[in-house]
């Protein structure tokens, strides 16, 4: 019920912006926005193909939902099992991988535990963790991390709340709880000055976060697929992956190109 309401919402809005022919739909994840990354990169793609990107900021579920219904050009989400099974399922007409960082658990203070099972015992048995709660393509991954580490949310006492929000807003209600979350590094980096939180475990490898882009399939909508297409095989070319690796935060590198 609260899945149809969102999209519900964001129908309601894609009508009274009521696109034209020349604008792309981009329908992608809070933590790309929130990261600041599409700010970086989108002004290349417009001026160069004199196309205005409308970008739609919602969780991985919601994006693939309106996908479904043909309210999107293009997605770029995080969730590589839905995004292929959307493929497969006629929705999408390709995918492509594009960037990747890392999850990240984040909260009032560092754990001392040296490994992620651990790490989640730690939180289990002594502190408070709010999840997301949305579908989104964090949310999904952090259901799959306590479930192949042997724990089902379902079992989980009042110390597991969701928030049921972005990961802007997520990140912001577990610094002012001081609880614990899980977070993509580059949306915690970009708001780290206003976040009372510090990385409590990481691991880059174990904790991959794939970013792929996926083209919506033409015969769900009546919008000009050419821009659709443009936009696919720019982010995927040589010159904007390079771009996307230059983007910095804090001193670090938010996204690392899959070329």
């Amino acid at each position: 019920m609260k899945k149809v309401l969102i999209v519900t919402m964001i129908l309601f809005t894609l009508l009274l912006s009521s696109c034209s022919r020349d604008e792309l739909l981009l329908v992608t994840t809070t933590s790309v926005e929130n990261s600041g990354l599409l700010a970086y990169i989108i002004p290349s793609f417009e001026e160069e193909y004199d196309v205005f990107v409308k970008v739609v900021a919602v969780g991985t579920g919601a994006a693939l939902e309106l996908g479904k219904l043909g309210e999107a050009d293009v997605l770029l989400v995080h969730a590589y099992d839905l995004e292929v099974e959307f493929v497969n399922d006629g929705y999408g007409e390709k995918r492509n991988n594009v960037m990747y960082n890392d999850f990240i658990f984040v909260g009032p203070n560092e754990l001392t535990t040296t490994t992620l099972a651990d790490t989640l015992n730690e939180i289990i048995n002594n502190y408070d963790f709010y999840s997301r709660g949305d579908n989104s393509g964090t949310h999904t991954r952090e259901l799959s991390i306590w479930e192949q580490n042997g724990h089902t949310v379902d079992d989980f006492g009042s110390w597991y709340k969701e928030t049921g929000q972005g990961m802007g807003s997520t990140l912001s209600m577990t610094s002012l709880s001081g609880y614990y979350t899980l977070t993509d590094r580059a949306t915690y980096l970009s708001m780290l000055e206003n976040l009372d939180l510090v990385i409590a475990y990481e691991n880059a490898e174990e904790l991959k976060n794939q970013y792929g882009v996926i083209k919506i399939n033409p015969e769900s909508h009546n919008r000009n697929e050419l821009f659709a297409d443009q936009f696919y095989d720019w982010i995927i070319r040589e010159d904007t992956q390079e771009l996307i690796g230059t983007y910095i935060k804090y001193d670090e590198q938010l996204f690392f190109p899959n070329s």
